[in-house]
C-alpha cells in the first residue's frame, strides 16, 4: 500500500441522454471523513450510491462534493392557463364598467402572472434513470482521479517525512556520543557540585548525596535515547507499509516530542542542550507534515 495525503481536487463530466453533468470534487484535512455533497434540486436518488462510493475509497479528510446537471436539447412548451385567463379577463371586463379607460392590449393581458406558463416537456423515466447511473459513474471517475492525486502527493510527503527521521535519528546518535554522557564528564561535574556544598568548611552529608542522586539521574538519558531510537524504527516501518497511517504517526510524532522535551530538561551540558533544541525543532517539522497524511 501507498501512502496518501488528504488534499487533492477532481473534475468529471458528460452527457447521458438529455442530461450533461459535471461533477467538482476537493478535499482537505481533518481529523477523520467528512462528507460534504452538494445535489442539485431532484437528484437526490444518487445521494446513498455517491456517500457508499466515498466511504470506501476515503478514510481520512474533508470530501466537498458538487454536482451539477442541465437538460439540453429540449424544446419548452408554452401553455396558457385557461381558468387564469378568464378570471383576469372578467376582472378587467368588471372594471371596465366602472372605470373610462383604454381597452387592454393583449401584451398587457398575457403579461400577467400565471397567465402564460412555459415549461420543459415531460422527463422520461428511462433516460432519467440512465442519468442516474452516468452519474454515480462519473462520480467513480473523479473519485479514481483525487485518489491518485492523493497518493502522488503521498509519495512526496513520504520521501519528506523519511528525511525527517534520518535527522531525529542522526541527531539521537549524536546526543549518545556528546562529550557531557561521558563518564569522566559527569565525575567532574558532581566534584564541581560537592565543592560548592562543602565550601566554608561546611558539610550535608545528606544534600551531598540528594546532590549526587540527582545529578546522576540528570545525566542518565539512557531511556529517553532508546525511546527516540525506537519510534524512530516504528514511524519508519508505518511508511514502508503506507496506507491510513496518517492517526498512527501523529501519536509518534507526540511521543518523540515528548522525549525530545525530557532530554533537554535532563541536561546539564550546553552541547547537550543543543543537540536537543535541533532535536525538537525537526520533531515539530516532522508533526507539521504528519497532519496532511490520511
Amino acid at each position: 500500500m501507498t501512502l496518501s495525503s488528504m488534499t487533492g481536487f477532481a473534475r468529471s463530466q458528460g452527457v447521458s441522454g438529455p442530461y450533461a453533468w459535471a461533477w467538482e470534487i476537493k478535499s482537505v484535512n481533518a481529523k477523520g471523513f467528512d462528507l460534504r455533497l452538494r445535489l442539485p434540486s431532484g437528484w437526490d436518488a444518487t445521494d446513498p450510491a455517491v456517500r457508499t462510493r466515498a466511504a470506501a475509497a476515503l478514510t481520512r479528510g474533508t470530501l466537498q462534493a458538487t454536482l451539477t446537471v442541465e437538460r439540453q436539447g429540449v424544446t419548452p412548451t408554452v401553455r396558457v392557463n385557461e381558468d387564469v385567463l378568464d378570471a383576469v379577463l372578467a376582472t378587467l371586463k368588471g372594471l371596465g364598467d366602472r372605470i373610462k379607460a383604454e381597452p387592454p392590449r393583449l401584451d398587457g393581458i398575457l403579461a400577467v402572472r400565471g397567465v402564460i406558463d412555459v415549461v420543459d416537456a415531460e422527463e422520461r423515466e428511462d433516460e432519467r434513470r440512465a442519468a442516474e447511473v452516468a452519474i454515480v459513474a462519473g462520480f467513480d471517475a473523479a473519485l479514481k482521479s483525487l485518489s491518485e492525486m492523493r497518493r502522488h502527493e503521498g509519495l512526496a510527503l513520504g520521501k519528506i517525512l523519511g528525511e525527517r527521521l534520518s535527522e531525529i535519528g542522526a541527531l539521537t546518535a549524536r546526543a549518545d556520543a556528546a562529550p557531557g554522557r561521558k563518564p569522566e564528564a559527569i565525575r567532574k561535574r558532581l566534584a564541581e557540585q560537592i565543592a560548592l556544598l562543602t565550601e566554608n568548611g561546611r558539610f550535608d552529608a545528606d544534600r551531598l548525596h540528594q546532590e549526587a542522586i540527582l545529578l546522576a539521574a540528570k545525566a542518565d538519558i539512557r531511556e529517553e535515547l532508546d525511546r527516540l531510537t525506537a519510534h524512530v524504527a516504528q514511524a519508519r516501518s508505518m511508511l514502508t507499509t503506507g496506507g491510513a497511517v496518517g492517526r498512527r504517526l501523529d501519536f509518534l510524532s507526540q511521543e518523540l516530542n515528548r522525549e525530545s522535551n525530557t532530554l533537554c530538561a535532563k541536561s546539564n551540558d550546553v552541547e547537550l542542550t543543543t543537540i536537543g533544541l535541533e532535536l525538537k525543532t525537526v520533531v515539530e517539522q516532522f508533526r507539521e507534515q504528519v497532519q496532511n497524511l490520511e
